[in-house]
């Protein structure tokens, strides 16, 4: 199953995390190449979605915020968006539009920053917002201070994290087709327990008279934590790449947390919500796509879950609740 493992190091101000995703990235990919009207995500694609999905994990259980932590790329290569979504109870779901071919070897500037106009956007949408109140979000280029194009989320994420909250951190990222995983190592600026509360008002102050980049028990840690390779995060277990990395070190471990407590695949779409979309359109667009098409298809970006709703399907939308039937439950 996907997992999600925290630990702090004993009497040092740095902590950190490893996340897994396995069924549920797996999930997501599965989806995808089951939709006919998409097909399959290609090679390079997947792999910068996979990390997103594993970055957007860690950095939910980072901040514990409780709402939807969005992670957007954009810009202006073929791949137009690319979304990961992370919810407090680590359900996740990731999309993409690509438009056009990408080399099997493309990487992060080919796909959403040729002319150097990439974004990376972190939204923070609270569950229980009240009227009027709007999203955070924080949005950063896809290139560094001297405008040199970044080649890798991780350190576009970095920069992020440098910028909005001050803090060192290193991350390191890998995904497949089998497995979407990350590493969080993180600066804090009080040491032992009360690392656990990273986002309280003290912690954010202390931080800010910190010496950013000059903490000699981070940067050791860091040093170690971007010795792991791709090919190690990918196949190697947790238990053995904390012993590889770390086994000088005293680490603090917390319960990991997998299963429905952990990272799993979830979508909102439904059937209902298709419907009610259907009815946004009007009865006079709704019967124009009948006649050309013979039945209504839609399908969810997200999952790929494709909606059906043919002739008699929508003419039940249309009617007076009261004499509405059940309509047909195929879903493809």
């Amino acid at each position: 199953m996907s997992e999600l493992h925290k630990f702090l190091f004993d009497g040092l101000p740095v902590r950190g995390m490893i996340v897994r995703l396995t069924d549920a990235w797996q999930e997501i990919l599965a989806r995808r190449a089951s939709n006919t009207a998409t097909g399959a995500y290609p090679p390079p694609v997947a792999e910068l979605l996979g990390e997103m999905t594993a970055a957007a994990t860690l950095m939910q259980a980072n901040i514990k915020f409780n709402g939807a932590l969005i992670l957007q790329i954009f810009g202006d290569g073929p791949v137009k968006v690319a979304v990961a979504e992370a919810k407090p109870d680590l359900s996740l779901r990731a999309t993409a539009k690509v438009i056009g071919d990408l080399p099997a070897d493309a990487r992060l500037p080919d796909m959403v920053n040729v002319n150097n106009k990439g974004r990376c956007a972190i939204t923070l949408d609270p569950k229980d917002k009240l009227p009027g109140t709007t999203p955070y979000q924080g949005v950063v280029p896809l290139f560094g201070d001297d405008g040199q194009k970044l080649g890798k989320l991780s350190d576009v994420l970095q920069h992020y994290m440098l910028q909005s909250e001050q803090l060192d951190t290193t991350l390191v990222l890998a995904a497949d087709d089998k497995v979407a995983a990350g590493l969080l190592i993180q600066r804090l600026p009080i040491k032992g327990e009360g690392n656990l509360e990273g986002s309280s008002q003290q912690v954010h102050d202390e931080a800010h008279q910190d010496q950013i980049g000059r903490n000699e028990e981070y940067n050791r840690i860091s040093i170690l934590a971007s010795s792991l390779t791709r090919d190690e995060l990918l196949t190697l277990d947790v238990e053995t790449i904390l012993r590889r990395l770390f086994w000088e070190e005293k680490l603090l471990r917390f319960e990991p947390q997998a299963g429905l407590l952990g990272p799993h695949f979830a979508c909102t779409c439904g059937r209902e919500r298709v419907a009610q979309m259907i009815r946004g359109l009007g009865v006079e667009e709704a019967e124009e796509i009948l006649a050309e098409r013979g039945d209504i298809e839609v399908g969810c970006d997200f999952c790929g879950k494709q909606y059906r709703f043919d002739a008699v399907d929508t003419a039940q939308l249309f009617k007076p609740l009261g004499d509405q039937l059940p309509g047909s439950p195929v879903v493809q």
